[in-house]
């Protein structure tokens, strides 16, 4: 095995704790997004300072192009989630945990509940602007496959943002059959960017509690 390597063909990038890792996290971005996304960056930093390994990485079509959102791109972006996953684990032993931004997030979210034919297996979910519909369309819900979740699960939430309010979310998160845990984010926006407010601690410290 080549660690390195297998980041690389991943576009990953590890964030190490100083000790032998507590457990292994993977985060992913969103539609518009890339691993440079500071919200990823500030999420990885904090959980390497609480002693677990986490990766960053780009999903296939933002390898295949450097800007851009997805363009039918689904299925290879959710092989490419599996593949992330397999290598992250790879890298080190513990409790498991993926999840990420908003269409990183959801397609995650999606392979958890599914299995594809790989499987995907993890203690718990982390899911920042789970985008619930499109903006303005809450006809149109992202949620049939929640009820199929059966993993602790996190979701970091703007109160302001168009993807879904918070009553909505609360609503979407008790369809899954396992504990959740919502973590609001007063007056932020799908970027989850809120004065005065460490996010990347609370979504942390969320997931934390639901594996203790």
């Amino acid at each position: 095995m080549n660690p390195d390597k297998n980041l690389a063909e991943i576009a990953g990038i590890a964030h190490r704790p100083d000790g032998d890792p507590a457990g292994v996290v993977v985060l992913t971005h969103g539609a518009g997004g890339s691993r440079e996304s500071p919200l990823l960056k500030r999420t990885c930093d904090e959980w390497a300072a609480r002693g677990w390994l986490a990766v960053r990485y780009n999903l296939p079509y933002r390898r295949r192009r450097p800007k851009g959102p997805p363009s039918g791109s689904a299925a290879a972006d959710s092989r490419g989630i599996l593949e992330a996953v397999a290598v992250a684990r790879e890298l080190a032993g513990g409790p498991l945990i993926a999840g990420g931004h908003s269409y990183g997030g959801r397609l995650t979210s999606m392979a958890v509940a599914d299995k594809f034919p790989d499987g995907l297996t993890l203690d718990a979910l982390t899911l920042f602007s789970y985008p619930l519909h499109p903006p303005g369309r809450p006809e149109r819900p992202r949620t049939e496959h929640l009820p199929r979740i059966r993993v602790p699960t996190v979701f970091t939430h703007g109160t302001s943002d168009p993807f879904g309010t918070i009553e909505q979310l609360r609503t979407a998160a008790a369809l899954i059959p396992a504990p959740v845990e919502i973590v609001e984010i007063t007056g932020a926006r799908h970027d989850l960017t809120g004065k005065g407010v460490d996010v990347a601690s609370l979504a942390v410290a969320a997931a934390l509690r639901l594996l203790a």
